[in-house]
């Protein structure tokens, strides 16, 4: 007699084979993805050889790509074009590209010599063969330092990146920037994995707003009136994706009003990104108004195919500890930045003259400071 299935238990069976099915479509794509880089590489080296030892030039590559489409009508990535990347793949790969300690550290092992093989498809079956040749080919065109493309290449299997967010990657030259610092946000404790990552390489530790031309203090509303002012300029030292949607944000809940310094969304991200001034150093208790500023945002704004909001608090000065124990609880994603007032020499010098005479000046009014 048999049992009536219970909801729970046929759930989690449910999920189990939903689980089995999905890894098992991942490892057909990768092995798939295999064969093909390597195809294209043998192929870029039959016709580089092939060049070498009849004298053929370029026009060869033409003729070819014609030719195999009258022979397989249904077969893609065989263009005149294609063709041209599969010889230059072949020639930046016809060497071992990748540095034995960078692959030794990579693969885990402490024997780097082994590592070091001669053949140039030991390297490319590790680390090129592993991402799509869309990758491929926007590395080569775009990075040519190879620990850098090393390092992509890596983030990239790590992270699942796409071709866009490799260009992203790329364009914010996030290789240069993964050395420094730790930046002060929580985004790895507060964001998904892959968006942490991400969020991360976008928000920069500090922003250079000389563009404003501030040659003494101001106020908080000063500061905000004059970077919307000169909005796209702002937008452009945020870096690429952002969208300016308003100063002075007004948010209402239970009968009461908030006002967001600025509002941006990142169509990378796919998030709104609440940004707060602050004139001064950072405070502890500037994560608590951002943190229901965010809130409120994904409660009344954020719409359902939406990530959720970060939040970055600008502020003049920065002490690392005083920012990790701040958000240490927080359970939005918040990062803190400092930005820079950075003036244009003469204008420096002239504040500088201006400063020194403005001394002397005291001295002789003052004989008792020294």
């Amino acid at each position: 007699m048999s049992k009536e299935i219970e909801t729970v238990k046929y759930q989690s069976l449910l999920g189990e084979i939903k689980t089995a099915i999905q890894q098992a479509r991942s490892r057909t794509a990768i092995a798939v993805n295999t064969e093909m880089i390597l195809l294209y590489w043998q192929t870029g080296k039959m016709i580089a050889e092939r060049q070498q030892q009849e004298g053929w030039s370029a026009k060869v590559i033409p003729r070819l790509a014609a030719d195999l489409k009258q022979e397989f009508i249904d077969l893609k990535g065989f263009s005149e074009r294609n063709l041209g990347r599969m010889l230059a793949f072949y020639k930046e790969y016809s060497e071992n590209l990748i540095l034995p300690q960078a692959v030794a550290k990579l693969q885990n092992t402490e024997n780097k010599e082994d590592m070091f093989l001669p053949q140039p498809l030991a390297n490319l079956q590790q680390l090129v063969a592993k991402i799509p040749w869309g990758h491929n080919i926007l590395l080569m065109e775009k990075v040519k330092d190879k620990n850098a493309r090393l390092w992509y290449i890596q983030q990239t299997i790590e992270k699942g990146w796409s071709r866009d967010w490799l260009l992203n990657a790329i364009k914010m030259d996030s290789y240069s920037h993964s050395e420094k610092q730790i930046k002060s946000n929580n985004f790895i404790e507060t964001l998904p994995a892959i968006h942490s990552d991400y969020a991360s390489e976008v928000f920069k530790d500090a922003y250079n707003l000389s563009f404003l031309g501030i040659i003494e203090k101001v106020k908080e509303a000063e500061l905000e009136k004059r970077l919307v002012e000169k909005i796209k300029s702002f937008v452009l030292e945020l870096g690429k994706g952002f969208t300016f949607i308003g100063n002075q944000h007004r948010l209402e809940y239970n009968n009461k009003e908030y006002f967001v310094d600025m509002l941006f969304f990142h169509r990378g991200l796919r998030s709104l990104v609440a940004i707060e001034l602050k004139i001064g150093s950072f405070k502890a208790e500037y994560v608590g108004k951002m943190n229901l500023y965010l809130s409120l945002l994904d409660k009344l704004e954020k719409e359902e195919n939406e990530n959720p909001s970060i939040g970055i608090i600008l502020c003049a000065d920065k002490d690392h500890l005083d920012v990790e124990i701040a958000l240490q609880d927080i359970n939005k994603p918040i990062g803190v930045a400092e930005y820079q007032l950075l003036l244009p020499k003469d204008e420096l010098q002239a504040l500088l003259v201006n400063e020194i005479k403005a001394s002397e000046e005291d001295n002789q009014d003052n004989p008792e400071i020294k």
